[in-house]
């Protein structure tokens, strides 16, 4: 008797994950279950996602994920998803018999969570929250399915948002179970500085006088990157601006840039490989995301970890790591002016300058850390087995 317990303790944990999307479509909160789910090796994670892409794998394993797409490659399989993953996670279920169910963001993954829970009332389910979309834009793209949309929140056995200002959001829609704050992270081995800052410099035709302000993001609006573009109208110093990723407002960016006649200052480098980023943070001076909104802003706190002094409007989840004067620099929201001037505040005094890169890079290794929050994580997961 007591050697059959003994082993049906040793047994893996399972989980059932339900993402929008995942690798090789890479986004925040993809990489936040990466980083997770690799370092829990006494679980076993499927996942279920949308294909969007041709060419993708039904199948495939990515590190301790087995990941099963459902869709024909196309953008309206994220549509399909809370519906063909239905079927998807019934057969899988009655095959794995998971611990629990797992959303990431209250999106379609999450519609198929609730739908799931539907089915399953007693399965536990944890919701994550990362989303950085402004709330209103969020609950406009809902619709007529709002109500719809709020039972996700209110079913849900368990919600971890990963910064205060979601939880809040969670709290006002209706969410009456558990929820516990956990952040993303850094995998401070992959972001440290780079020993080749001169040939990274080369490669991007930077002169030796030239500051190096650097932002990376999605293109779009809620980014605030044509405020930093037109920030550089009053610099008055050599400098050159790094804009780092893709999106729907790539074309109205360059067109911006070639309005102001910055197009020999202001380099956009398009997409670039996550793992390639701390060499172009490195050979920065400052980070600058003047975001509209914000759900946390994980680069941020990478470039904390590549020592890169940061400055950010005072929205959403940035407040959580931010602290002006410590941290980083605020900047008022929607104003160019006053982002130059805050650039060039932290560019001009070494003394305010070295105590927010010791201060970032002190508080990314004891709080923002990814084998912290993955054990973080391992007790939700064993709390909500027990419920």
């Amino acid at each position: 008797m007591v050697i059959g317990m003994e082993e049906e303790l040793k047994k893996d944990k399972k989980a059932l994950i339900f993402s929008t999307a995942y690798f090789p479509l890479v986004g925040g909160a993809e990489i936040a279950v990466d980083e997770i789910t690799k370092r829990l090796p006494d679980w076993q994670f499927d996942l279920i996602t949308a294909k969007i892409k041709p060419g993708l794998s039904k199948f495939e394993k990515h590190n301790n994920v087995n990941i099963y797409r459902v869709g024909l490659g196309g953008k309206f399989d994220k549509i399909l998803l809370p519906f063909l993953g239905l079927f998807k996670a019934k057969r899988l279920d009655k095959k794995n018999q998971y611990d629990l169910t797992w959303s990431i963001m209250a999106s379609f993954g999450g519609f198929l969570g609730l739908f799931f829970k539907y089915l399953n009332p007693k399965k536990p389910w944890l919701l994550t929250l990362q989303e950085g979309d402004p709330l209103e834009y969020i609950l406009k793209r809902v619709g007529i399915f709002r109500s719809l949309f709020y039972q996700i929140f209110r079913k849900a056995d368990y919600i971890q948002p990963i910064s205060r200002f979601l939880a809040d959001w969670a709290k006002k829609i209706g969410a009456n179970c558990p929820i516990k704050i956990i952040p993303n992270g850094v995998d401070v081995g992959d972001f440290k500085t780079s020993s080749d800052k001169e040939t990274i410099r080369k490669g991007l035709n930077i002169n030796p006088s030239e500051k190096v302000i650097i932002t990376i993001s999605r293109l779009v609006k809620k980014n605030g990157i044509s405020d930093l573009i037109k920030a550089g109208q009053y610099l008055d110093f050599p400098f050159k601006i790094l804009i780092i990723g893709q999106g729907k407002g790539e074309e109205k960016l360059k067109k911006l840039i070639k309005e102001l006649g910055l197009e020999s200052k202001v380099l956009p480098l398009g997409h670039i490989e996550h793992k390639k980023l701390p060499n172009y943070l490195s050979v920065s001076d400052v980070f600058v995301r003047p975001s509209l909104s914000e759900g946390l802003g994980n680069v941020f706190l990478e470039a904390m970890a590549v020592e890169v002094p940061i400055i950010g409007t005072p929205v959403g989840g940035i407040i959580d790591f931010l602290e002006d004067g410590q941290t980083g620099i605020f900047c008022r929201v929607r104003d160019s002016e006053d982002i130059a001037k805050k650039i060039e505040k932290l560019l001009s005094d070494n003394n305010l300058r070295e105590r927010i890169i010791e201060n970032g890079k002190k508080l990314v290794r004891t709080v923002y850390s990814w084998p912290n929050i993955s054990l973080r994580m391992k007790e939700v997961f064993k709390e909500l087995t027990l419920l």
